[in-house]
């Protein structure tokens, strides 16, 4: 009898065993990785009232706000702060274990004298991108540039920085930091359009990725073809508001983290929300954004945002809701966790107080987009492909204007080809009865499932059922569930007079010619036309079902 209920005890613990392995797949759990960047110079020309000390007790406040909440973070210093005494004692007596010190590639006059360079600024540090940016330099200038800092860098730290980073670098000066003095991790500003003169427009929108070895701001596809050193994106980009700033202007506003800006980073309703997006909803692969503030803004303008954001980034993390990292440590991890550029998604299933809109940013190797829902209507308001081959003029010329531009290939482009009133983008409608419409719905369900793949559940309220959105690394699969066949279709408009990319449209494929690059966006189900009336083109399913090919633009 001591036998059987034995045998009937580890039967039955079989069984329950078994049963939990059968149990639905659960979500794929995805860390929260906050990097604290603050970053340094010397001098500030732009206002005679923001001087070398102020800029340097905004430091001394950053370290302090930092070390009585326990959080460690990134330094990096522009040149003509590494060489001051001050900024030296100041960031060596830091702890290395929680703190890093590391390269911000901005180019001032003591740097390009020292290596045997003619300067050519109006002021020590001037910010125009043919003056104050490596892409203002040959290639040749740019490595004398990079062996001055490193070289100086070792003799005053004992080591070579592991991470460099600034608005934009130029895929020849990352590569040689890369080959020669082995950094291991690199950023750039978030996407934005003319702000400070200083454009990077399409590119994967947040996390970080892989750079073309001929294009910095342009994710590879291939192993042999990228820099191995990722990129994160800067900023803690407003991921529902910031796309649109500005729209019909030549400049964008700002809607970050950053703690100097009233709306953004240094309001409380608005940090409070971001992070609590930021670590509760669904988010594929990793989650990343970037705190901390450069000290050229100084302490009195961003001590309420960082007295915000610090307590809460502790909690957070004591909470185990984040992780605090130095660049350094992202780089490391990412390189450890990903050989290519890996799929990751940013989501809101809830916008701030008073706001319904909710989004969804899917990013891979090979393109991005961009899904935002309002007032219960849906509209993809962005699509860029990625190509390793489009090749950056920043790579081996040097910059002629005082501005500069990065860019991936259009497909659709809800900002640049919107104005106020004249909004663009791929909307969702369906004929009912006689009328077209544009297909309502409630709130979206995300959801991560399998590796590497993103799944969005629309239930409709226009009509009974549903759409089912499947995004992997290489193609996008929309289908309608419904109990009754419907005629939908998406419509693309844009402003009138945008300049569009689009050289034909055929029933498959539309064909594209972006700054002399040929491409093409591939529906391998669906089928394009051009209805006319305002609609830039038409495309309807097959068999109930929309299927596009991003792995392939040439």
């Amino acid at each position: 009898m001591k036998h059987r209920l034995i045998f009937s005890t580890i039967l039955c613990c079989l069984f329950s065993l078994n049963a939990l392995a059968y149990k639905q797949p659960t979500e794929i759990p995805s860390p929260k990785i906050v990097n604290i960047v603050n970053f340094i110079r010397l001098l500030e020309p732009r206002d005679a009232a923001i001087t070398e000390d102020v800029l340097y007790q905004t430091v001394v406040k950053q370290v302090e706000i930092m070390k009585k909440y326990h959080l460690g973070g990134t330094f990096l210093l522009q040149y003509d702060a590494l060489i001051d005494p001050r900024y030296q004692k100041l960031l060596k007596a830091l702890p290395r274990n929680s703190f890093e010190i590391g390269a911000w590639w901005e180019i001032p006059q003591p740097q390009v004298e020292k290596a045997g360079l003619k300067w050519r600024g109006r002021y020590p540090w001037d910010w125009r991108a043919n003056i104050g940016f490596a892409t203002g330099y040959t290639p040749k200038e740019r490595e004398k540039l990079i062996d001055v800092y490193m070289a100086d860098f070792k003799k005053i730290f004992g080591y070579y920085p592991k991470s460099v980073a600034s608005w934009f670098i130029d895929s020849y000066s990352l590569d040689y930091m890369y080959r020669k003095y082995r950094i291991v991790a690199s950023a750039n500003c978030k996407d934005q359009y003319g702000t400070d003169g200083y454009t990077l427009w399409g590119g994967y929108w947040n996390q970080a990725y892989y750079p073309s070895k001929i294009n910095s701001y342009m994710p590879a596809q291939h192993v042999q073809n990228q820099i191995p050193v990722p990129i994160f994106r800067m900023l803690g980009s407003d991921p529902i508001r910031q796309y649109d700033n500005g729209l019909g202007t030549a400049r964008q506003g700002v809607v970050t983290l950053e703690p100097v800006y009233k709306f953004g980073g240094g309001d409380s309703t608005w940090v409070n929300w971001f992070l609590k997006s930021f670590t509760e909803d669904k988010a594929l692969g990793f989650n990343y954004t970037q705190a901390g503030q450069e000290n050229s803004f100084t302490w009195d303008a961003m001590a309420k945002g960082f007295e915000i954001q610090m307590p809460l980034l502790a909690r957070l993390r004591n909470e185990h809701k984040i992780k605090v990292e130095t660049l350094e440590q992202s780089g490391l991890w990412f390189k450890q966790k990903y050989k290519v550029t890996p799929p990751t998604s940013f989501t809101v299933s809830k916008d701030i107080e008073g706001s319904n809109l909710k989004t969804a940013w899917f990013n891979s190797r090979f393109y991005r987009i961009n899904m935002l829902w309002e007032n219960g209507n849906l509209r993809i308001r962005d699509i860029h492909l990625f190509d390793e081959n489009f090749p950056s003029v920043y790579t081996q010329q040097v910059a002629t204007s005082n501005e500069c531009t990065f860019f991936t290939l259009p497909v659709v482009d809800g900002y640049i080809w919107s104005k106020p009133n004249e909004i663009g983008g791929l909307c969702l409608k369906s004929v009912i009865d006689g009328k077209e419409i544009l297909l309502q719905g409630g709130d979206p369900v995300f959801s991560n499932k399998t590796a590497g793949s993103m799944h969005i559940s629309w239930p409709l309220t226009s009509v009974k059922g549903s759409l089912e959105v499947d995004m992997d690394e290489k193609q996008i699969k929309m289908r309608l569930v419904s109990d009754k066949q419907l005629n939908w279709y998406f419509d693309m408009t844009t402003a009138s007079g945008a300049t569009l990319p689009y050289t034909s449209i055929g029933a498959k494929q539309i064909n594209s010619k972006f700054e002399g690059t040929s491409y093409a966006f591939k529906a391998v189900k669906g089928i394009f036309s051009k209805p006319g009336e305002g609609i830039v083109f038409r495309l309807k399913p097959e068999e109930n079902v929309v299927l596009f090919d991003c792995s392939s633009p040439l």
